[in-house]
């Protein structure tokens, strides 16, 4: 059954939002030589729609959308979103096929990289004569890219469950913890608090293995150096993301110095932020300061990514992203340093860009936290 912020979802404004979504793809369709989209995508899905179900197809033509689910989604389908529903038995993409034929339409646009193909070739087996499958990559991505004033607050809130869950745990927490133990006690605060799951797999890595930009916890107990804790919540649908740090122990002059450098180049790169400056731009800001610390060749990956729905959308925040970035875009900043067999800082904030500038959401303290 739906959750009470998705049945609300369908009222007022938000329902409103979905419509003017969908008659915003519907009116595109002729400028792309399309009669019809076909999305099956679940975050495209539900931006659209507002439908949450794991199994669901959309077919959106000049005349509006019908959403194909399977019994299990009736009331739920019928809850959360005021497309047409159709509760069909058996595949659900056969089902918008079946649709495509009624409809008579013959350029039907579709996801490639989010449909599988075994789905692709299930439409076209019974696609009418001349009937044409159509890739059309990223266009749902790029509207999801601006978030609306509602879409924006989700996020809010997410980020400040997620902060919370942080501070309450962190001023808990004692060097001997091992990994896994306070990787799960953060996410079990973030769902306290009011997030419904993690935006991803909460990363915790102590000593060493914080120069692993991606590492996954462990039973290793926190003992000494850096920690870095990378955490993000889900809430009302929308993600959060941020990096902070910890230490075991006392740092000495270098472990600092490296320290601030990344929040040195971390505020730099905050501060670049604002409508019309590319995403490249940012990136540049935050390695122009490594690079005076002699760190720049230790920061191996972008400086920021979109999220929303997804934890990981455009625009990315690379080198060459010669993205504008406009208010209401929500992203991530977030340089760090790695040096093998020493320890990784990495330091992240969500950002809203403003019409003058941005708004950090994250709100947690950046000092680099003793254990």
């Amino acid at each position: 059954m739906a959750n009470k912020t998705s049945r609300q979802e369908t009222g007022g404004a938000a329902a409103n939002a979905f419509e003017a979504r969908v008659r915003a793809v519907a009116a595109g369709l002729l400028e792309r030589k399309l009669d019809a989209l076909l999305v099956a995508f679940s975050p495209n899905l539900r931006y659209l729609s507002g439908f949450t179900g794991s199994n669901g197809n959309l077919l959106i033509t000049e005349r509006g959308a019908t959403l194909f689910t399977d019994p299990r989604y009736t009331i739920q389908a019928q809850e959360e979103t005021t497309a047409r529903v159709k509760i069909v038995k058996g595949p659900a993409v056969k089902a918008a096929a079946a649709e495509i034929r009624r409809a008579g339409v013959k350029r039907i646009g579709y996801e490639p990289a989010r449909m599988t193909c075994d789905a692709l070739e299930a439409v076209k087996k019974d696609l009418p004569m001349r009937a044409a499958m159509t890739p059309v990559s990223g266009w749902i991505e790029e509207l999801r890219m601006v978030k609306s004033e509602e879409e924006a607050g989700a996020i809010r809130r997410s980020v400040e469950t997620n902060s919370r869950a942080f501070e309450y745990t962190v001023a808990r927490v004692k060097a001997g913890i091992a990994e896994r133990d306070l990787a799960a006690e953060l996410e079990y605060r973030m769902r306290k608090f009011g997030a419904s799951k993690p935006a991803f797999e909460t990363i915790v890595a102590a000593g060493a293995r914080s120069a692993l930009p991606h590492a996954q916890p462990t039973g290793a107990k926190i003992a000494g150096g850096f920690v870095v804790v990378d955490m993000g919540a889900v809430q009302d649908g929308y993600c959060s993301d941020m990096t902070r740090m910890l230490y075991a122990g006392v740092a000495d002059a270098k472990a600092k110095r490296m320290y601030k450098a990344v929040l040195e180049a971390q505020l730099a790169a905050i501060d670049a932020v604002r409508p019309g400056v590319t995403a490249g731009r940012v990136d540049a800001a935050a390695r122009g300061v490594l690079k005076g610390y002699g760190l720049d060749k230790t920061f191996i990956h972008s400086t920021g990514h979109g999220l929303g729905l997804e934890i990981h959308e455009p625009p990315r925040l690379g080198k060459k992203d010669k993205t504008k970035l406009k208010a209401g875009m929500a992203i991530t900043i977030e340089p760090g340093a790695y040096v093998e067999g020493v320890g990784g800082v990495r330091i992240e904030d969500t950002v809203l860009v403003t019409s003058t500038g941005c708004e950090v959401l994250t709100g947690v303290r950046k000092e680099l936290v003793v254990v």
